[in-house]
């Protein structure tokens, strides 16, 4: 895809062109969004806006359409753009992005549209546990088509804010390919949150299960993820180990919970132990 990276930075009209023309083709979003991203990292913000409204035009054509993914994809990537290239820190991006995320979730941006009764319905009938556990929910006091609201709403925030992850990795390795070869694995390596980066999350975190304000619990493990992730590819990279050790572990990261806690957990220690640094002077 780097050829593609090279034609659309000929100049502004050749990415604005590739951003609306990908991100109004069905399921191509993620293209359009990286390609704003590409430009916001290469030029900033102010000269990249051309691209930024031509990926937003169609998007917003999609947030009529009742899909709301498309364009808060491409605003949530290019906030990521914008932290990264000013502060040069994956962490603060990953952070600003989960709040960025976060405050959409609390907004009713990713609420379904009409009535989740009939949702509901569905979902008790195809599954007595989820059936039990709802009726337990109720019991309890809770509002069942709330928290299937809630829940529809953080599933499509989370998946939202990964992809905009994924789409800003995309950026940033064309970026690196084209201007700076082995730049992104050197820079993605690195990543680990600093001690105060963890304090925010932990703060971010419990204010939000004190105040009610539950998508700050739900995104705010995103960035400790992504760190524990980094970490991980560090240590392969560093022990120069064979790249099917990394096709083995995204296959137990996307199919088992305990692999995610593992991570997690990792990243978590890694914050004040820095695995890579103490690894690389053994070495």
């Amino acid at each position: 895809m780097l050829v593609l990276a090279r034609w659309l930075m000929r100049g502004i009209p050749y990415a604005a062109a590739g951003a609306a023309l990908a991100t109004l083709v069905p399921w191509l979003f993620w293209l359009g969004a990286a390609i704003a991203a590409l430009t916001t990292l290469r030029h900033g913000l102010v000269p990249a806006l051309p691209v930024l409204i031509a990926a937003a035009l169609p998007a917003g054509w999609w947030w009529s359409q009742g899909d709301v993914i498309p364009l808060a994809s491409v605003l949530l990537v290019t906030l990521m753009a914008v932290i990264l290239r000013e502060r040069m820190r994956w962490s603060e991006a990953l952070i600003g992005g989960s709040l960025a995320a976060s405050a959409m979730i609390q907004l009713g941006i990713f609420t379904p549209p009409g009535d989740t009764r009939l949702m509901l319905e569905e979902l008790r009938e195809g599954s007595p546990e989820i059936d039990r556990m709802l009726t337990e929910f109720t019991s309890q006091g809770f509002d069942t088509q709330v928290l299937a609201e809630l829940v529809i709403s953080g599933v499509t925030g989370l998946v939202v804010l990964l992809a905009s992850i994924g789409c800003l990795a995309l950026a940033r390795s064309w970026q690196a390919g084209l201007y700076n070869p082995g730049g992104f694995r050197e820079e993605f390596h690195a990543l680990r949150l600093a001690p105060r980066e963890l304090a925010v999350l932990v703060v971010l975190g419990v204010a939000g299960m004190l105040l009610g304000i539950a998508p700050l619990a739900m995104l705010g493990w995103v960035p400790l993820l992504i760190a524990g992730i980094a970490l991980v590819h560090g240590v392969i990279g560093l022990k120069g180990m064979n790249g099917l050790w990394l096709v083995a572990f995204y296959a137990l990261l996307i199919t088992t919970w305990p692999t995610i806690l593992i991570v997690l957990l990792l990243g978590l220690i890694d914050t004040l132990a820095n695995f890579r640094a103490r690894l690389a002077r053994s070495n």
